[in-house]
């Protein structure tokens, strides 16, 4: 410990005391807490108002060492085994006691009982478990996850269990972006899911587990994400508010889009280049919301909250972090899944990637696009994560605040929120020619004539991205959609929008069957 540490204070981890107390409980609920979550010191000998470092007597701590390791190890349930030490700094002693992150949770005092004795850290106080989180310390100290347990009474049928097999693997198929990717994707079998906990065997029975049930009709009232757009930089007036339930793959889906919904979309500049993009690396807002649904305690009453604010964009999850993960493991890669079945599952859908990779490719994918790292809080019960929006980069009227669709099904904005009011578009006549005049964003192009009367086609700013998948349609009216995208070395989820962009502006259309027809491209190029 160095005195930079002590005049930081009290945290999650360390706690100080200006003595060795004559009774135990004083310091007791920190011993337990420290063991309950990520672990922790205490110091003896620090004053902490004011951090001065006063000591313990030299005469009298190894008395008071012995002390500490008897009352620490005949007070809790189970025992709690310390590791004490000296320590000097300016001239005086301290005695810091270290207590490790137990195994065999829920770790209580003995003498208040398993429900009253039980404590965890928060931040850098010591605060009694509640019966959600007492009940998800037993899990853990049993070495047993909530997802993977048995839904009891549910039963889970031939047809149910081949319906979500298929599910699994087709939204696996969705996310591939090559064909090698596609060809890669095995098909679910009940034994996959036996393997990863999604169904349990009973006395010769195969039972659903509570991940089998989030992953089908789901029926938990916790299980779901509310998402909300707010004015300004705190929860004070709302501007829009969604409430999304059922399989929690999709929820993470349709709280993706209504991000993408609600932020903006439009030019900024990289040097000499404009680059059209959101003002969000997309990347990372996905795997922030995947990571809120993957790891959160289904054992907590709360649910997963977006929210969009002036600021920031902010995902909350209920649940600390898990098995005493600390901040600073999780930004390296470290990962303990509290909800394997459900990690599992995702994994094999392509939702996260290997249990811990996402964060550090999180982090990487935010210095590349230029906006600054996420910020990870534990925020009392819950675990949060801020990514804050850099809207100075961005031009504000190119913003076009249009919908990705990269995910999920296609849902219809039921407000009718746009980026700017509708256009209001007038006529003029300029000779013999009809001309319409249009917002501030769109101009007007001659395209054909018809008896003297000229057809306007409406023209709107092109990026780089736009004229590349336009021009390969114009060049091969024939493509699909993957072949576009290996021809353009983009993946298929960045050409469905861009087409769709188009299509839903006009200026793409497809004449035909879908498997038969071919793709016209009807705004001008030059």
């Amino acid at each position: 410990m160095t005195i930079e540490e002590i005049y930081s204070g009290e945290s999650k981890n360390m706690e100080f005391k200006q003595e060795v107390p004559t009774r135990s409980e004083r310091y007791m609920k920190t011993v337990v807490a420290f063991a309950n979550t990520a672990g922790g010191r205490l110091i003896f000998g620090i004053e902490d108002g004011t951090h001065q470092i006063l000591g313990v007597p030299r005469e009298t701590v190894f008395q008071a060492m012995d002390s500490l390791t008897n009352a620490i190890c005949d007070s809790c349930t189970p025992m709690i085994i310390p590791d004490i030490t000296l320590q000097t700094i300016e001239d005086k002693t301290l005695i810091v006691v270290q207590i490790y992150p137990g195994g065999q949770r829920p770790y209580y005092i003995t003498s208040l009982g398993k429900e009253a004795g039980t404590y965890v850290r928060i931040s850098g106080t010591s605060r009694p478990a509640d019966s959600y989180l007492l009940r998800e310390l037993e899990f853990e100290g049993m070495n047993r996850c909530f997802d993977q347990t048995y839904a009891a009474p549910r039963l889970a049928g031939d047809t149910q269990i081949e319906a979500l097999c298929s599910s699994m693997r087709q939204y696996a198929l969705k996310m591939c972006g090559t064909e090698n990717e596609r060809a890669a994707v095995k098909t679910v079998t009940k034994s996959n899911l036996l393997s990863w906990g999604i169904l349990t065997e009973k006395e010769g029975r195969i039972l659903p587990t509570n991940a089998f049930v989030l992953l089908t009709d789901n029926d938990f009232l916790q299980a779901k994400i509310q998402c909300a757009v707010f004015r300004g930089t705190t929860r004070g007036e709302f501007l829009e508010r969604r409430e999304y339930t059922g399989p929690i793959y999709d929820q993470i889906d349709e709280a993706y889009n209504f991000v993408l919904r609600n932020i903006r979309y439009g030019a900024k500049y990289s040097g000499l280049y404009r680059v059209d993009d959101y003002e969000l690396p997309i990347i990372c807002i996905r795997e922030i919301i995947a990571n809120a649904v993957t790891h959160r305690s289904y054992l907590n009453p709360g649910c997963v909250q977006v929210a969009i604010y002036d600021d920031r964009l902010e995902v909350t999850s209920p649940g600390m972090l898990f098995g005493g993960l600390t901040l600073a493991q999780m930004r390296e890669g470290y990962s303990r899944p509290r909800n394997r079945a459900i990690a599992n599952a995702f994994t094999y859908m392509k939702i996260i990637e290997q249990w811990g990779s996402g964060v550090p490719k999180m982090l990487k994918a935010c210095r590349e696009f230029g906006v600054g790292e996420p910020e990870f809080l534990e925020s009392g019960m819950d675990f949060r994560v801020n990514l804050y929006r850099e809207s100075a980069d961005f031009i504000n009227h190119s913003f076009i605040m249009e919908r990705l669709p990269v995910y999920g099904t296609e849902k219809q904005n039921p407000k009718g929120i746009t980026a700017w009011p509708a256009v209001n578009n007038t006529t003029q006549t300029v000779g013999n020619t009809t001309q319409s005049v249009c917002g501030p964003t769109q101009t007007t192009r001659n395209t054909t004539q018809n008896g003297g009367v000229t057809t306007q086609i409406p023209t709107v700013p092109m990026s780089d991205y736009d004229r590349q998948i336009l021009q390969a349609v114009k060049n091969n009216p024939f493509i699909s959609q993957r072949e576009l995208a290996r021809e353009l070395r983009w993946n298929v989820d960045r050409v469905k929008y861009y087409m769709k962009k188009w299509k839903d502006k006009g200026g793409l259309r497809h004449v035909g069957s879908s498997h038969k027809g071919y793709w016209e491209v009807l705004v001008p190029m030059d």
